[in-house]
């Protein structure tokens, strides 16, 4: 039995539209033009999956002066991405609108604040795959397959790289041309809410890179009317992407923000599509309106409901008005904190101010835990045994170093992110193309160990209290052996104290000064206890360690 089902397009300042579509065997059926600049047609379709497209005459400066396009719907949330002609494709079931059947089984699951939260920063094809077997892998469901591995490591919050439909079938995503279809090469819908769903049942956020800084060239909206959505051109041609959205144009005669428009309402079907815990926004430094910010993260909370829900700009360099009192997100990459621990790690140059800076946020003018993420990399940098290795240290020295940074990564003030394959000694370079991370490095004793120096810091992170606040007190400097010592605590009574060496010096021996507190410690990477007496405690540090000390 057919149902009528009505197909809508937003375009208001274009002459005509048509539909056409598997149902009409692609001729046209001609839409109808309303005051509120919806052109609008109501179809008698048969439940099951049609395929469409509308016909516009478009007003883009680059074709002739109304001539006629086929476009994707912009609101289509599937689309064919293996043909070139990217048509719609439309669901119906029941006479209505259907993205899937997918029924959530974890919604109740409580899951961490974001205080509490360890991200870690996958992509979708790259993350499975390297497996020792010939399988290619590279899907939402290979990704569920991993979680356990997820579990054990002990992250609780997963951080996709774009995920909406891209031209091709390899990308990073940063380069989105249909904003509510999901990316095909991964799976389906039902499958990525599958994925979600797992994770929220092992008590993992998902947070989702999301591009609102520009789209494709050839995205819909482009071909429809460019400059109703976006810029005329670029406003900063060193760092373009694409067509850039313009949230500043606002039209008088329909009383809308259309750029505002659109990109709220793809991120309130996202949000409540899939079940989202926080969105990471692409290049908000190039966006450059905190009004529109402000908006959109309201939008994103109020979709979310009354669960905890993360926005975290990219915005680099870092600035503390993005996050602090009357900024826009929770918090923001911390790009300074990567660049001064890639350099005491390499040992190419040690300042204790710039490492406190890095260290303690606050130092820097952002307000609290929540306002900076840090990492060691992620996608848009080297692995660190990539950076390791092109300085000649290798093999144990390199090992050593990078415990050494997954030591300050995960007690600094502000949440960490490791990015996929580095919490065990992934070491190929960044590039474009197909990279999967190599599962077969874990057979490795010195990979095996980083792990569970990884797992150890993880699972420290998340129980000890004293690492969600702000509170933070560099006790010991010594600029000479180049050792810094800091505390952590809450009013509790939790404490830990890293001792930390960035030096090619062993120091046997040595004696940490001002020791917070007096009685037994428990140095947690080597599991040992060891006395503070006379507010000083005594210990070995090797070249580039860090001892992590937990009050008993």
């Amino acid at each position: 039995m057919a149902n009528p089902v009505e197909f809508n397009l937003f375009a208001p300042y274009n002459k005509e539209a048509a539909i056409v579509g598997s149902f009409s065997d692609w001729n046209e059926i001609p839409m109808q033009k309303g005051d509120d600049g919806y052109f609008r047609v109501t179809v008698d379709l048969e439940d099951g999956t049609h395929e469409y497209k509308f016909r516009v005459r478009s007003k883009s400066w680059f074709f002739e002066p109304d001539e006629w396009v086929d476009v994707t719907d912009p609101y289509a949330t599937d689309v064919d991405g293996k043909s070139s002609s990217e048509n719609s494709i439309v669901q119906i079931h029941g006479g209505d609108r259907t993205v899937d059947h997918y029924v959530w089984q974890h919604d109740d699951q409580p899951l961490p604040a974001d205080r509490e939260l360890v991200i870690y920063e996958l992509h979708m094809a790259d993350f499975s795959g390297g497996e020792d077997d010939p399988k290619v892998r590279g899907k939402y469901v290979d990704a569920i397959a991993k979680l356990d591995y997820l579990s054990e490591l002990g992250v609780n919050a997963i951080e996709l790289m774009p995920l909406k439909e891209y031209p091709g079938d390899y990308s990073w995503g940063y380069n989105p041309r249909h904003f509510f279809a999901t990316e095909s090469s991964y799976g389906s819908t039902a499958d990525l809410k599958q994925f979600i769903d797992e994770c929220h049942g092992r008590g993992i956020r998902v947070i989702m890179d999301g591009i609102y800084n520009h789209s494709e060239a050839s995205a819909p909206l482009t071909q429809i009317d460019h400059d109703y959505w976006y810029h005329h051109e670029p406003r900063d041609p060193d760092n373009n992407w694409g067509p850039e959205f313009n949230y500043e144009f606002y039209d008088d005669q329909l009383d809308t923000y259309p750029a505002r428009r659109f990109i709220g309402d793809t991120i309130r079907y996202w949000v409540s599509e899939f079940h989202l815990d926080g969105i990471r926004y692409d290049a908000a430094r190039q966006i450059a309106n905190y009004d529109f910010m402000h908006w959109i993260v309201q939008q994103a909370r109020e979709t979310a409901g009354g669960k905890p829900f993360y926005n975290v700009a990219e915005h680099i360099p870092e600035t503390t008005s993005i996050t602090n009192a009357d900024g826009p997100m929770d918090g923001c990459w911390h790009d300074s904190f990567y660049h001064c621990l890639l350099e005491h790690m390499t040992g190419e140059v040690f300042d204790l101010e710039r490492l406190k800076d890095a260290i303690d946020c606050k130092r820097q003018g952002f307000m609290g835990t929540t306002n900076v993420v840090n990492y060691l990399t992620n996608h848009d940098h080297n692995h660190v045994m990539a950076e390791l290795g092109d300085r000649q240290i290798l093999d144990e020295a390199a090992f050593q170093r990078a415990k050494l940074g997954a030591a300050v990564l995960l007690t600094a003030v502000g949440v960490p992110l490791i990015w996929m394959g580095e919490e065990f000694g992934e070491y190929k370079h960044k590039v474009q193309e197909q990279a999967k991370i190599d599962w077969t490095l874990l057979g490795g004793d010195l990979n095996r160990g980083l792990f569970e120096y990884y797992k150890g810091l993880i699972a420290l992170r998340k129980s000890n209290r004293a690492l969600y606040t702000e509170n933070i007190n560099f006790f010991h400097e010594n600029p000479e052996a180049k050792v810094l010592a800091y505390t952590r605590w809450n009013d509790e009574g939790s404490r830990v104290v890293v001792v930390a060496n960035f030096s090619e010096q062993f120091l046997a021996g040595y004696t940490v000064p001002d020791f917070p507190e007096n009685g037994t410690w428990h140095e947690w990477t080597g599991n040992y206890d060891v006395d503070a007496n006379d507010s000083s405690l005594m210990t070995d540090l090797g070249a580039f360690e860090a001892k992590v000390f937990v009050w008993q």
